[in-house]
């Protein structure tokens, strides 16, 4: 796998934005789920560069438990940026409404 000298951030946010948006359509009550049993998703996606991203999304308490989620996403090309991803987040509330960026 070849990589470029640094990472294409527009295309890489795209990317990240598009799956993290898939888990904002999630009910709060199956983020609860994820929450407890530590459940992370990792996997790859395929930008319009050719570039090869490596995913991964967490789920955790954003404070205390039974009240917001955090749910976060990375994304790097496997090179250099691997030790320093991009990242983005957003929070879900028992009410079911996201809490903000």
């Amino acid at each position: 796998m070849t990589h470029a000298v640094t990472m294409d951030k527009e295309e890489a946010r795209n990317i990240l934005a598009e799956h993290l948006a898939r888990y904002r359509t999630r009910s709060y009550s199956e983020l609860v789920r994820m929450v407890s049993v530590k459940h992370v998703d990792t996997f790859e996606a395929i930008g319009a560069s050719g570039t090869t991203y490596q995913l991964e999304f967490q789920f955790f308490w954003d404070g205390r438990p039974e009240g917001k989620i955090r749910v976060m996403g990375s994304i790097d090309d496997g090179g250099w940026r691997a030790f320093l991803p991009m990242t983005d987040d957003f929070i879900l509330g028992p009410e079911e409404e996201s809490a903000g960026e």
